[in-house]
Order: structure tokens, then sequence, then C-alpha cells
């Protein structure tokens, strides 16, 4: 073995009841690298860092730190040989400090007693080594998810980390938490920390990374140094095809508008918002985090309250005083947070479908589990939902899938009008394209849609108009001809 490895796999293999998901993966991490890890849905990523951190136990094939095997009992064990993960759901106790966070179940002692002074002068040390201008004594409650994310990482580093897996951990940042995120990273590795990072954001993965390492269905495809990878090659060995178009966009003449919306207002929120949406049209909406453009949809459906506006649907004036109302008058949501705003994880494929759409499944005041079945067996065929069946509960479906339920749900619900909250957030490359497929489907069929995202590419390469929000205003619109990545971040800042 090489000493600039630090850590190497060999013949990885989990199984889970029916399940192999992982399939003899070996591979090796440089030391004192940026190392990405990618693959769909499915692939093996996060069984493969459950194994590395002490989560999963029961495994085949060997790991070795420093050409030393290990083995790992608890998430205890991996910490105590410098491996720590900072997770995508971050395991911070909010009401408590950060020097409180950070020495939690590893306190310093002196006489007895512990050293509250010690600790947080090491505590400010560490904020002040990775660049940030916290006070150790802030609470965690009080942070932005960037800077929690510093926290967990300082964790990390007060445990003598030398491995950082770093689990999708942009999903949540603006662009200007992701600039001190990854300078933050650059200062780790510097300092002698190797990092593994995961993520399905190709742009991060060619700005950041030194190597890659890719899974496919459970098996090792292919490591190599990002210089000699394309965008296209690595989405090659994701998927195991060429995508051909990344973004099928439908070009279609649009219909009459479907959705005027008039100086929608929320004091303190946002003011004075008017766009128009037409019929088979994709209308974009970009901004910063912050900028309003969840807060509009949410106000126009009933889920908030308005302080002044007119909407218009079909021509009519309506407003929406309950979130029912919109449902009935054929306006769906998918919101950003799919797994805990959009389904019932613990519910079936069948039942989450059709949770909307009571009335259609209901026989003398019965709910008839064989229409609720032969409806879900249409949609998951017509959406080519990959699941067992329809009697699956949802949480074990891939990130893909569970979206591709939700918009089953409101095709059910017969809406016409579909409000998408970054669709294709924490979705990997192949999903993405299926999930742009299905757009394109839909306003072929007469459908309309909001699509709210943070990803510039998505919104060239599948709006006709995009509506650019700024600190709760609408700055600009642009048409497709007019957008580009340049002109839409003008806007937004």
């Amino acid at each position: 073995m090489s000493e600039d490895t630090i850590l190497s796999l060999r013949g990885i293999t989990k199984e889970f009841p029916g399940v192999k998901a992982l399939d003899d993966v070996t591979f090796t991490i440089s030391r004192g690298r940026i190392h990405a890890l990618v693959g769909e849905n499915g692939a093996g990523k996060s069984t493969l860092i459950k194994i590395l951190a002490g989560i999963y136990l029961n495994y085949k094939g060997d790991i070795l730190l420093d050409g030393k095997k290990l083995t790992l009992r608890s998430p205890a064990d991996a910490q105590a040989h410098g491996i720590s993960v900072v997770h995508q759901e971050l395991k911070l106790c909010e009401p408590l400090s950060i020097t409180e966070n950070i020495f939690l179940g590893n306190l310093l002692y002196r006489g007895g007693l512990a050293d509250w002074k010690k600790m947080h002068h090491k505590a400010a040390e560490m904020l002040a080594q990775l660049g940030m201008s916290m006070r150790e004594t802030q609470l965690v409650e009080s942070l932005s998810v960037a800077q929690k994310q510093v926290v967990e990482i300082c964790k990390a580093i007060n445990h003598n980390c030398r491995l950082l897996i770093m689990d999708e951990p942009s999903a949540t940042l603006t662009d200007k938490e992701l600039t001190v995120m990854f300078s933050m990273m650059r200062r780790l590795v510097r300092s002698g920390v190797t990092i593994i990072y995961i993520s399905h954001r190709m742009e991060e993965i060619f700005n950041l990374a030194d190597d890659i390492t890719v899974l496919r269905d459970g098996r090792f495809v292919k490591t190599l140094p990002v210089q000699e990878c394309s965008r296209e090659e690595l989405i090659r060995l994701m998927v195991g095809r060429t995508l051909v178009n990344e973004y099928p966009k439908c070009e279609m003449e649009l219909g009459p508008p479907v959705l005027e919306v008039t100086g929608l207002t929320q004091k303190g929120v946002f003011d004075n918002i008017s766009f128009t949406l037409h019929k088979g049209e994709i209308l974009g909406f970009s901004g910063l985090v912050g900028a309003g453009r969840t807060e509009v949809m949410l106000a126009l459906l009933g889920l908030s309250d308005l302080t002044k506006g007119e909407v218009r649907k079909d021509g009519r004036m309506v407003h929406y005083k309950k979130f029912a109302q919109a449902i009935r008058a054929g306006i769906g949501l998918i919101p950003e947070d799919r797994k805990k705003q959009g389904l019932v994880q613990i519910a079936s494929i069948s039942g989450n479908i059709c949770m909307s759409s009571l009335k259609k499944i209901i026989r003398r005041g019965i709910l008839s589990k064989r229409l609720e079945r032969r409806y879900a067996e249409e949609y998951i065929k017509a959406l080519s939902i990959a699941a067992p069946g329809p009697d699956t509960e949802v949480q074990y479906l891939s990130g893909g899938n569970q979206q591709k339920v939700v918009i089953a749900k409101w095709l059910m619900a017969d809406s016409d009008i579909i409000i998408m909250d970054e669709p294709t957030r924490g979705i990997d490359v192949g999903a993405k394209s299926e999930i742009y497929r299905l757009m394109g489907k839909l306003v072929r069929q007469g459908k309309s849609i909001i699509m709210i995202s943070s990803e510039m590419p998505e919104l060239l390469g599948m709006c006709d108009n995009i509506v650019v929000m700024y600190e709760g205003r609408k700055v600009g619109e642009l048409t497709r001809g007019q957008a580009s990545q340049e002109a839409i971040m003008a806007l937004c800042v």
C-alpha cells in the first residue's frame, strides 16, 4: 500500500433481506485530498458511509486505515479512529451553545469539574482556524444552516478527525454559504484532513474534488482524478448510459393565461408580486435563498395570509383561504421538503397517491381498497415508479421515485397547475432526467408548471420564462431567449 493512501476498502459487501446493497466494492482514498463519492440513488453510497461510520456492523470485506485492518463496533469506535461524518440532517442540540455542542460527550475536566474556560477557549480557536466569526457562546438555534454545519465540523475536529465524510452538505445552502463552506473545506485539507464528499451537484464536484469514485447498483465502477473526467463521462459512468439530452425541453406554443397574479403582497415578507402563467408553460422562479419565492406560492395557495393582491384562475377572480380550496380548483404543490411535507413516509404508495382524492375511492361512505390499489397501479405504470408494488411504504423508495409519487398524487387530484418547489433537490442525475421528461409530458397534456429552483442550469434548460426575485420583490422576468446564468445572477444580487 502507498504511503499516500489513508483508506483502503477491499471486497466490501453488504446485504439486506432480498437486496445486495454493496457487492465487492474495492477502492482506495489518498491522504489530504477531497474525494467525491458519486452515484445514483440506490448506488450504495449511504450504505458505505454507514459502514465507515460504525453504524452497519455485519458486512463482508476489509477496511484498512493507514494500512492496518480496522474493525468498527460502533460510531464511537469510528470516531476514536479519527473517522467522523457530517450528515445531511444535522445532529445538534439546538438549545445549547456552540461550545456545549462541540464538547457534548467529550468534556474537558480540571480538578474533577468541567473546565468551561478551557473549552470556550478551544472552541473559539477552532472557529478562528476555520475562518468563522461566530462567538463560541452563541446558541446553536440562532445559527444559519451553514453555521450549524461548521459546528458539526468542529465536533469532528475535536475528536481528532483525520477522515471527514460529508453527506450532501450543500443541499440547503445559499451560494454565499457554499463559498464559505468550500473555503473551510480547503483549509481542513491543508491542515491534513482527508474529506469524502457526497453530492449530486455536478458543478460542486468539478470545482471542489481532487478525485472521484463512482458506484452503480452497489458495485464499484471507477476511481479517477477529476482532471481526467468530463461531465458527460461522469454521467455515463453513473447511469450506465449516455444521456443524449440532459434537459429535454418540450418546445410548444403556449396557450391562454390560466393563472394571473397581480400585486400580491404579504407585509414584511414580499411586496407587489405580479406574474402570468399560461397553459402548457413551465414558468421558473429564481432568486437566492430568502428571496421570498416559496412564501409567494404558500400565500397564493391559502397556506399563509395575504395583505393584498388579486389572483385570477382561468379568468375568474379567486381567493384561497385554505389549501383545500386550491386543491379543489386544480392546483397542486410539490413542496421543497417532500419527505416531511409532501408524503406520509410510513404510508403505502397507494395511500399517498390517493390521499388528496378520497372522494374518488369512497363508495357508500367506505374507502375502497380495491379502487385505491387500481388507481395506484395505473400511476405506477404511467410514471414508471420503481417499486415492488402499490403496498410498498414510500420511505423505502429512492428520492426520484418518491418525487414521482408526489406528482402522481396531484395528477390523481386532476390538478391542471402544479407548483414544484426545488423538484430535483437530493435526486441523482438519472432520476433528474426522468423528472424533466415527466414535466415535458405534463405540459404536452395541457398542464402548467411553476418551478422554483436554485439550480440555474435546470431553469435555463426547462423553463419558457423565468421570474427573478430579490428580498421579497420581483426584479425581472426573462424570456427563454433572454435568459442566461449571467443575466439571472445580475438580477438575483
